[in-house]
């Protein structure tokens, strides 16, 4: 179920709302209710996955329960290796094939393993607590919570990757406390935001964009049809990701809990380190706290650092796709890591305006590797962007205004955000009804067809 859908919003989430606030006296009900609306919200998508969901959750609350019990703490890397081979399972079955294919040379059968959805985020989840219950950093929790941690609906397939300690202690605070009204009343109008974000932004870049590509995958665009693909899928995978994660923290806020801040302008980066602390900020503090520190980070010499920076952002790169155009996208992103920090090391010149500009030219260009489904349609679209395929006709009035829109926004220093809705927005009436009907109008629209897929499900 998506959450720019009319069976969400108008179905799913008011009676969803209603349960659980008709449950909020008691702690066990309204807790019991959200698992509930989480299990039926996930099974919504595929009912075949729900075993998966559940299965995974119970077995991995039981051998934390069971080190705990018995002492034995090698049950906990136990279980983030069976979560991690979980995830290896459906996610990089058929990606280990071709490998084994193209190193042997063999004819071996594809597998029809189906991804299940967000199984990336909520295997993260459990495997954050496991790493916290080895450092000592995590207590055991009951069952019913630990399963609300990783279930919780808003966070369940798309993110922001919440980690234990930030969700759970939310769950004693008490729905019905002061200032229900108001919580209500500013998830709703973030969520009307990033809705609209989301459908009259991201999705229409998505036409320019897939016509790009596509004709990248047999020939050379060209130079106006690359740059505006290329520019185009920069803006829609911002917008598209960081509206579905404000719309997360937006249906969080009305059932009373704070989400982490998933996205912070990264657009206005003048350093690819700073656009990496403003890019799915979840993402980038979990690789950051158990992946590249643990692999020695910055302050064990510089060969350890380019060794954590290169292995960090591949890992990256593989989470994000089963693909060696995925892989390659995050090593590239390593390898200008490594040629940022050697430069702010060594205290050379950087005017703000040039950091920025390089910055951005470097993560557009890095996407058209992401973007690409082979090496050999991404090094067509390189060509189109230098010019090898002519200059072509340039794009409808129409599709520039749609970028300029698009671009504006994501440069906006105090563009719609969580932290401003819940600081910033103050009652009026004059707003709360241009909402109200900028609401109507997403729903309507979002109703002609089908509405197009957040792009992060298939990671």
């Amino acid at each position: 179920m998506l959450f720019h859908s009319q069976v969400f919003v108008l179905m799913f989430l008011p009676l969803a709302l209603a349960a659980f606030y008709a449950a909020a006296a008691s702690p066990a009900a309204r807790e019991w209710t959200l698992i509930l609306v989480s299990l039926v919200f996930y099974g919504w998508w595929d009912v075949r996955f729900l075993p998966l969901l559940v299965g995974q959750v119970s077995l991995s609350w039981l051998m934390a329960e069971a080190s705990a019990r018995t002492g034995i703490r090698a049950l906990l890397p136990l279980g983030i290796a069976l979560n991690l081979a979980t995830l290896g399972l459906f996610k990089y079955a058929n990606f280990a094939l071709d490998l084994a294919r193209a190193a042997t040379g063999l004819q071996l059968p594809a597998s029809d393993i189906v991804l299940p959805i967000g199984i990336s985020f909520f295997s993260f989840q459990i495997i954050s607590y496991f790493i916290d219950r080895l450092r000592g950093e995590a207590p055991l929790y009951p069952l019913r919570r630990f399963a609300l941690f990783v279930m919780l609906f808003p966070h369940l397939i798309a993110g922001p990757i919440v980690r234990h300690n930030e969700i759970i202690p939310q769950f004693d605070k008490d729905p019905l406390r002061d200032g229900l009204a108001e919580r209500l009343s500013r998830g709703l109008a973030l969520f009307i935001v990033a809705f609209l974000v989301k459908v009259m932004l991201a999705d229409r870049l998505a036409v320019p964009v897939n016509q790009a590509f596509a004709e990248a995958g047999s020939a050379t665009p060209a130079l106006w049809v690359a740059w505006h693909g290329a520019l185009g899928f920069a803006l829609q995978i911002y917008l598209d990701f960081s509206a579905y994660s404000e719309m997360a923290i937006a249906l969080a806020l009305m059932f009373g809990f704070h989400f982490p801040l998933n996205f912070n302008v990264p657009y206005r980066a003048t350093s690819l380190r700073e656009f990496w602390r403003r890019w799915h900020m979840s993402l980038s503090r979990f690789l950051r706290d158990y992946l590249y520190i643990p692999l020695g980070g910055s302050r064990h010499g510089e060969a350890r650092f380019v060794l954590a920076s290169l292995a960090t952002m591949g890992l990256c790169g593989l989470w994000h796709g089963a693909g060696m155009t995925f892989v390659l996208w995050g090593l590239v992103h390593g390898l200008g890591l490594i040629v940022c920090r050697a430069w702010q090391r060594r205290a050379l010149p950087m005017p703000a305006l040039l950091g920025w500009l390089l910055t951005t030219v470097f993560v557009v260009l890095a996407f058209v590797l992401f973007r690409s489904a082979t090496f050999a349609a991404a090094g067509r679209m390189f060509a189109g962007l230098a010019g090898f395929g002519g200059v072509g006709a340039a794009p409808e009035s129409a599709g520039l205004v749609l970028l300029l829109i698009a671009s504006l926004y994501a440069l906006a220093p105090r563009q719609p955000n969580p932290l401003l809705i819940e600081t910033a927005l103050v009652p009026n009436r004059a707003l709360a009804a241009g909402l109200a009907m900028a609401a109507v109008y997403a729903v309507l629209e979002v109703g002609k067809g089908a509405p197009v897929s957040f792009i992060y499900f298939q990671f």
